[in-house]
């Protein structure tokens, strides 16, 4: 077991890591939209999901993975009727390769934002 740590996507903000890579496959925290430095973004649905993607590719970067190597998605999401703009963002990261998804309304994430994705992903 390795734990994924890079400066190129926001530290944990608690007891756990940025993702964890057992075997051949990298199990990813979910990714919220803070900046690498922690500042938190701000906007509608697809600002966020714009930024959850910028550090899902860092920290699969970091494990030797890629989007394209992604087999399961999980997004979480605050309110359903975002689900049609999450879905257009979402979509131009996952134009070809289209993993397992699973997505679900929560009362509420981290920081009170609107979208958090976890994935997992086969390692090169």
């Amino acid at each position: 077991m390795k734990a994924i740590h890079t400066n190129e996507a926001p530290a944990a903000i608690g007891p756990y890591s940025q993702g964890i890579i057992v075997n051949n496959m990298f199990y990813s925290s979910g990714q919220i939209p803070l900046k690498a430095d922690g500042e938190l973004v701000t906007g509608d649905v697809q600002v966020q999901t714009h930024q959850v993607f910028t550090n899902l590719k860092a920290v699969l970067a970091e494990a030797g993975a890629s989007l394209d190597s992604v087999v399961k998605t999980t997004v979480f999401i605050k309110d359903m009727n975002d689900f049609g703009k999450m879905n257009e963002v979402y979509g131009e990261y996952f134009a070809n390769h289209k993993p397992a998804r699973s997505c679900v309304e929560v009362a509420r994430l981290p920081k009170d934002v609107l979208v958090e994705i976890e994935v997992i992903a086969l390692v090169k």
